[in-house]
Parts: C-alpha cells; sequence; structure tokens
C-alpha cells in the first residue's frame, strides 16, 4: 500500500479530516492532566535551619561530620519522632518522602518539608528540627551527645500558586494529545487509499466530474418520500444540479419526441439516466433521487425507477418508498419499485432517473438498468481507485460507457474541479442554458 507525501498542506488537510479523532485525544490528554494534579496535588516546601556544634572525636571543617548529621537527622528514629507533631496524619514512608535534608556549611544543615498547604509543610520541617534536636541530646544519639539549636525555624512556605499548576499540568496534557492525536492521524491519512479530491476520483478512471452536491441521508421510507416531495437544495447546490440537467441536453443525447413537436414542451427532450452508486458508499445513493426531485421541481416532468441491486439492503428503504408514493411534485414525479430489463419511458415523461447499486469489489453492472446515459455516483473519501476501476471494466463489459461522474459531500478543503481535458462540442448540438419548464398538465 503506497504511502501519500506529506507537505503542509497536505498534513493540515489530513488533521482536518480526521478532526474528531484528535480532538478526542486531545481532550483524553486534557482530562490526563486534570487527574495528574488531583491525584499529585501541587506541595509547598518550608525550611528550617539547624546550627550543629562539632562534637567530640571530629575535627573542625571535617566534611564526614555534615555528612553524618545529614544522615542522622533523616534517619529513622527522627521521622518517627516528628510523626506525632507534623500536622496530619502519614505515614513513616510519606514523611521521608516529603523531608529532605541537606548540608549547607560545615555546621549547618537544612532541613526543608513538602506540604499541601503552607501549615502542613512549615509544622512538618519544624517537627522534624525539633525531634532532630531532642535525638541528638539523648543518650541515643550516635556521635555522642550534641546540643545544636535551632537557627531559623520555619515560618512560611514556598511553591507553585495552586491555580498555576494545575493550568500547567492540564494545558501539557491537552498539548500531549494534540502532537499524539495528529501522529496518529498522519499515520493513518498516509495509508488511507479512499479517494477524496475531484481530481483524484476523475483521474482514477478518466471520466470528468460533472457536478459536486451535497447528499440527503433520509432515513427510512418515509424519509425518502419527505426527500422526494420537499428537496429544496441550496444556491450551490441548485447550479450544479441544473448543469446536470443542462449537460445532457447538450451531449446531444437527449432526442426530440414527436408527440410535443418542436413546439410542445412536454416531450421536447426525452431521456433516461443511470445513476450507479457502490453499496460501500451509502451517502451516494441519494444523488439519483435529488437530481429527480430537482428535476421535478424546475417543472421537467420526470420517473424514478429503482434498478434491481446487488445489494437489497442498501435501496430497501427508497424501494418501499418508491413503490407505495403517488405522484409527486404537483404531479411531475412519479417513482416506481423494481424494474428489469431496459428502461420504458413514458410519453408523458420528459426525463427517467434509474438508481442502481453494485458491489464494490465485484460489480455486475450488467444486471441493473439499461439507460440511454450512464453516471457514476461518488462520495468524497468513500472508495478507492481500485473500486471504480472495477465498475467502470464492468460498465464497458456490459456496453455502458459511464459519461460522467457525481461527487455526494465534496470535501469542504477540497480546490479541485475533477474536469478533464474535452474536445469543443459541434456548434449545432448546443441548446439555451435552462431547462424548458413544462406544464403540469403534460404527465397528467
Amino acid at each position: 500500500m503506497s504511502g501519500q507525501n506529506l507537505d503542509l498542506r497536505t498534513s493540515a488537510r489530513i488533521v482536518r479530516r480526521h478532526r474528531f479523532v484528535v480532538g478526542a485525544i486531545a481532550a483524553l490528554g486534557l482530562l490526563a492532566g486534570i487527574g495528574y494534579n488531583l491525584y499529585y496535588p501541587p506541595m509547598l516546601t518550608a525550611t528550617t535551619l539547624v546550627v550543629v556544634p562539632y562534637a567530640v572525636g571530629f575535627a573542625t571543617g571535617n566534611p564526614a561530620y555534615t555528612a553524618t548529621q545529614v544522615v542522622i537527622a533523616h534517619s529513622n528514629p527522627v521521622l518517627a519522632g516528628a510523626l506525632p507533631d507534623a500536622g496530619t496524619t502519614m505515614s513513616l514512608a510519606t514523611l521521608r518522602e516529603r523531608v529532605q535534608v541537606t548540608g549547607l556549611t560545615s555546621n549547618v544543615i537544612s532541613i526543608s518539608a513538602q506540604g499541601r498547604t503552607a501549615g502542613q509543610a512549615t509544622a512538618t520541617a519544624n517537627a522534624v528540627a525539633d525531634s532532630y534536636l531532642s535525638y541528638l541530646d539523648s543518650a541515643g544519639s550516635p556521635v555522642g551527645r550534641v546540643r545544636a539549636r535551632i537557627l531559623g525555624r520555619a515560618t512560611a512556605a514556598t511553591g507553585t500558586p495552586p491555580y498555576i499548576r494545575p493550568l500547567k499540568t492540564a494545558g501539557t496534557g491537552l498539548v500531549a494529545g494534540v502532537l499524539v492525536g495528529a501522529i496518529l492521524a498522519f499515520a493513518v491519512g498516509r495509508r488511507d487509499r479512499r479517494l477524496r479530491e475531484r481530481d483524484q476520483i476523475a483521474g482514477s478512471i478518466g471520466v470528468p466530474v460533472l457536478a459536486a452536491v451535497a447528499a440527503e441521508h433520509p432515513r427510512g421510507a418515509t424519509g425518502w418520500v419527505k426527500l422526494l416531495e420537499h428537496y429544496r437544495p441550496g444556491a450551490v447546490d441548485a447550479w450544479q444540479l441544473r448543469r446536470v440537467l443542462d449537460e445532457i441536453a447538450v451531449t446531444g443525447s437527449l432526442s426530440s419526441a414527436g408527440r410535443g413537436g418542436a413546439d410542445g414542451p412536454a416531450g421536447a427532450y426525452r431521456h433516461s439516466l443511470a445513476v450507479l452508486s457502490l453499496s460501500c458508499d451509502r451517502r451516494a445513493l441519494a444523488l439519483g433521487p435529488q437530481l429527480a426531485a430537482f428535476a421535478a421541481s424546475q417543472g421537467v416532468p420526470a420517473a424514478l425507477v429503482v434498478s434491481p441491486q446487488q445489494h437489497a439492503d442498501v435501496a430497501a428503504a427508497l424501494q418501499v418508498a418508491c413503490a407505495t408514493a403517488p405522484p409527486m411534485r404537483s404531479g411531475n414525479l412519479v417513482v416506481a419499485g423494481t424494474g428489469h430489463g431496459s428502461v420504458s419511458q413514458p410519453d408523458p415523461v420528459a426525463l427517467t432517473v434509474v438508481v442502481g447499486v453494485v458491489d464494490g469489489e465485484k460489480p455486475r453492472v450488467a444486471d441493473t438498468l439499461q439507460a440511454t446515459t450512464t453516471v457514476l455516483a461518488v462520495s468524497a473519501g468513500a472508495v478507492t481507485a481500485d473500486q471504480l476501476a472495477r465498475v467502470a471494466t464492468s460498465a464497458a463489459i456490459a456496453g455502458r460507457d459511464i459519461g460522467w461522474i457525481l461527487v455526494a459531500d465534496p470535501d469542504a478543503a477540497d480546490r479541485t474541479t475533477g474536469r478533464m481535458p474535452q474536445l469543443g462540442r459541434p456548434a449545432s448540438h448546443r441548446i439555451p442554458k435552462s431547462v424548458i419548464p413544462v406544464p403540469t398538465e403534460a404527465i397528467r
């Protein structure tokens, strides 16, 4: 599997595409930072200074004497004697972790203690210093009885303010989560072979993209009926769908219907359009019904037919809606369930849209209804080039070359068009760019 070459723009696009994953991991990092702060709250430190006279047998300035005093001040007998006055209930092991003893000079040592509050820190430091002095002045002193004294008793504690450390830990967790999420997004994005840009989709099978439209996502048969009757695209999508209707006429594929004559708009242009989508791409299924509903809303007598499917469950709700719904859009749209063979178009209908779904791995386009023109509906980021090539090959074998591609839910970051170089069309095939209005009475 080939990976994508990463540049700044591609990397930003990958992160934006996986923004929900990145956001979720960033949120976990934020929660981890907050949890760390709660489990390990910020500690304040207080310090007591003790002057220790030289004991008998130790030379003045002997560094070994200071080192010995440091060990004694941090020993179990001294710490155990300080526990009752430490200001809180804690174990000997916890007290050992919170107390540090260092030698400042040859006869001055520093006893520092940590606490969750300033009072707890000062009480612990002073308690350890008092216990240390008592121990040195006792018969159990390993260096003989020494009368040490307090040089500076702990009265205040220092440390990070309580509101600063939570912000730091939460911020660190958030940044770490974003970095981890971005790395995972890069790892997944570089190996993702699904096509998202219109140029990629068009270039995969050499077929141009005719339009890119936001897809509806109906739920159940009722949702499909509502789409067919009330679909109202935005200005941009309406223009894209209008271009589809115009392009069908511009290609010259629409044959003039003799019933209406040159002046009969009801039969002026008659055409059937098969809109194929892949079973793994459920979002693209709505493009055919949307096109039929839009055509009917523009006064074009249209029919929607559901072709036999390779995966019946994909379009099951749409089939039910088409089998039960009466004519809609003020009588301009008729719907039908599954048909077989080729499309037989009633006289009043100017455009028949056939919806077909094929398997992405083993497509059988020949099993779907045949129309005069075949287009492929594809959602951005839903299919691979291999899947599109299989469908195009199956269509070619069935004698149904794919003329255009319709893209559903285009990527917001996609600035490509999907247009392939086209030869100029003969002027005789061009018609006005507007859809000819059709009276409602034409299909009754």
